[in-house]
């Protein structure tokens, strides 16, 4: 199925507003609430609207420092990349992990405390990770945008 116009409308105000009420969502985009609410659930059923979440904010959780992490693996054999992606699927604080074309076979992007928290990751978890010839550790000094939203 392809998106109409009101489609798009409707994911623009609920990427930005989950817990938006039925009736409110309705108002904002011109549509009754019955046809809203018919919408919206046909966006879920059809996998558009895969969930709702909780935002956090990571300062306020402890975990303000944001890092990213390049992987190169030994090899690229399927049973390595899925061993890798197997125990890297396991670390608590990864937050993202993408296959990469590149330099990188993965980047991995993972929240910690501090310098001395991310070492603690690193001797963990990292270290451990099956198949990784090398690793390139960045920390992020800025977040200059940030946003869940996909383009509608």
């Amino acid at each position: 199925m392809s998106l109409d116009a009101m489609d798009r409308r409707l994911l623009t105000v609920l990427q930005k507003q989950g817990r938006i009420s039925n009736a409110d969502l309705a108002d904002k985009v011109n549509l009754s609430a019955s046809a809203c609410h018919r919408r919206v659930q046909r966006l879920e059923t059809e996998g558009y609207i895969a969930g709702y979440v909780a935002l956090l904010d990571a300062r306020k959780m402890g975990v303000s420092a944001t890092i990213f992490v390049e992987i190169t693996l030994s090899a690229q054999a399927d049973s390595v990349l899925e061993a890798f992606e197997k125990a890297v699927a396991r670390v608590p604080d990864v937050l993202e992990c993408h296959l990469t074309a590149g330099t990188a076979d993965y980047i991995l992007k993972i929240v910690a405390e501090n310098t001395e928290d991310f070492a603690r990751i690193h001797r963990q978890y990292l270290t451990r990770l099956p198949g990784v010839a090398k690793m390139q550790s960045s920390f992020a000094l800025r977040t200059v945008c940030n946003t869940t939203a996909l383009p509608v």
